[in-house]
């Protein structure tokens, strides 16, 4: 909610060209308590004020020489930032205020005025006026701290690849459909496939020339079972032998990945090679 002393710290534009008329709605929002209070007897700078000052209200006469009323709101339409245009107008004449009212006031006061009335009528318009501004300037600051997360996430989640093709001999993405994306290593032969459109390449010798390329068939299945059922799995075995009898062993990690609103975007995993540290 809106406090008290803010509403009393309103900024008040009061546009009259009878002097008269200034002086007692000036005196009137004083004794009130509001502490900026303006006035201007020249419609035409109407606009220009409105864009230096932001006003949270504007008082507005209907009836002046030069630009009337009407012509004022036009004015503040055309270079106003807010969508809520923050006018009372003050009329004597009846039909002036369904010309407001569809030209963007957002109330009207009848000439004569009573006080009382027209205390209330501008308590309540600062009051939405402040919770709007409020509203605006929240929406903004959420903006803000959406635009920086989602920076904080894409550097974090630069970090975590540098960090993962580092300390591993592979490293591969998949999106959502099963498409590698990302590839670092022999990624393709270890999971016994290509990329789309990509010939097989020819090999005379190696693991490549033995079944299945060398990798142990019931590990190699089970790997790729794992990654089709999208689940995460850590350091399992891997086993492959080379065409001179070597077996080649292998800790293969991988887990799925979800956006925010975790819906399912694709995979990811790394592979390294544990030969040395089996044999030795």
């Amino acid at each position: 909610m809106i406090d008290a002393s803010d509403i009393l710290q309103a900024h008040i534009l009061i546009v009259d060209d009878q002097e008269a008329n200034v002086a007692l709605l000036q005196q009137m929002l004083q004794d009130t308590g509001y502490r900026r209070v303006s006035s201007t007897m020249q419609p035409t700078e109407v606009a220009a004020l409105h864009r230096a000052n932001r006003y949270d209200l504007i008082l507005l006469d209907m009836q002046m020489p030069v630009m009337d009323g009407l012509e004022v709101m036009q004015a503040l339409k055309g270079h106003a930032t807010d969508a809520f245009l923050p006018v009372i107008v003050i009329t004597a004449q009846p039909a002036h205020k369904v010309q407001a009212l569809k030209a963007g006031a957002r109330d009207f006061v009848s000439k004569p005025f009573d006080l009382t009335e027209l205390r209330m009528r501008i308590r309540n318009m600062l009051e939405v006026q402040l919770l709007y501004r409020l509203l605006e300037k929240n929406n903004a600051e959420l903006e803000v701290r959406v635009a920086q997360r989602t920076a904080e996430l894409a550097e974090s989640e630069a970090r975590f690849r540098s960090l993962t093709e580092l300390a591993s001999d592979w490293y591969w993405e998949q999106d959502d459909h099963g498409n590698f994306t990302k590839i670092t290593g022999p990624v393709l032969e270890m999971l016994g496939t290509r990329m789309e459109g990509e010939a097989p390449a020819a090999q005379d010798s190696g693991p490549a020339a033995l079944p299945n390329g060398g990798w142990n068939a019931a590990q190699h299945e089970e790997l790729k079972t794992r990654i089709a059922a999208r689940e995460p799995f850590l350091d399992f075995l891997l086993c492959r032998t080379r065409a001179d009898g070597v077996v080649q062993r292998f800790h293969i990690s991988g887990e799925p990945m979800f956006n925010r609103l975790n819906s399912f975007i694709g995979y990811r995993g790394i592979g390294l090679e544990v030969t040395e540290r089996a044999n030795s």
